[in-house]
């Protein structure tokens, strides 16, 4: 955030043109830091709420990219054990490990897309 995105927010918020000069744009600055603080912090705690990690970033675009991330790692996984859990249909043993090697196969194949 620079000079001109405070001034803008400042303007935005109702502020008039002399109020920087008054307060200071170190002021603002604070202000701004402390409200953006306050967002990240909101969205970490519905991220370990929610039972993601996250992560390392220091943005609410960080954390939501970790949160991306996490969201697709439980999707595959989730369809990989869908694939494996089969049918439970009688069928021959010949077929059974047919179907077997298959499911191993579409389940690895799910799973190393989060490799990519």
């Amino acid at each position: 955030m620079d000079r001109d995105d405070i001034i803008r927010m400042a303007r935005e918020a109702g502020f008039a043109d002399g109020v920087a000069e008054i307060v200071g744009l170190e002021g603002f600055a604070r202000f701004a830091a402390l409200v953006a603080a306050a967002e990240r912090e909101k969205v970490a705690r519905w991220h370990i709420g929610s039972g993601y990690a996250t992560g390392h970033g220091d943005t609410i675009e960080d954390l939501l990219v970790e949160l991306e991330w996490q969201v697709r790692e439980s999707e595959r996984e989730a369809c990989a054990e869908l694939v494996l859990q089969g049918t439970d249909e009688p069928v021959q043993t010949k077929t059974l490990e047919i179907l077997r090697k298959e499911r191993e196969r579409i389940a690895s194949a799910i799973r190393a897309r989060g490799e990519q």
